[in-house]
């Protein structure tokens, strides 16, 4: 199935208002901490057991990769501001900023006269996706609501 770079933006735009409900719907209980505190705590919080550091080193390596990757691919399609997702990455989260990335990207290469289409999926990747998505979505919830 052809998607349209328009489905892309829409679905980078959703992903980056689910990622930021369900990262700061948890970050909020931090801030009476203060800036520094926040930060002290949340980083001790992420050792508390084996599947937290899991998923922390898990997270902090794809940061590096993912970082990387909008380094070169903004100077390729000449984005500017590469930085400040990654910056923001950091400080909001980057499963909230790598999706906005995504989505200006779509919006470059559109400008640059690129093909209409963003590419091709299968039946079975969309439902895969969506699984995924609905994973997270249930996940976020429960978290949530702890």
């Amino acid at each position: 199935m052809k998607i349209s770079r328009k489905a892309l933006c829409l679905a980078y735009g959703l992903l980056a208002v689910l990622a930021l409900v369900g990262t700061w719907g948890n970050n909020v209980q931090y801030l009476s901490l203060g800036f520094l505190g926040a930060n002290l705590r949340f980083w001790q919080d992420t050792l508390a057991n084996p599947a937290s550091r899991s998923i922390t080193v898990d997270v902090l390596f794809l940061f590096v990769a993912v970082s990387i990757w909008m380094f070169l691919e903004a100077r390729r399609l000449g984005m500017r501001g590469a930085w400040l997702y990654v910056i923001l990455g950091v400080f909001i989260a980057i499963s909230v900023t790598f999706p906005l990335f995504l989505l200006n990207r779509e919006r470059a290469l559109q400008r640059q006269g690129g093909e209409a289409k963003g590419g091709q999926l299968g039946t079975v990747e969309i439902a895969g996706l969506l699984l995924f998505a609905l994973v997270g979505c249930a996940y976020t919830v429960a978290a949530l609501s702890r």
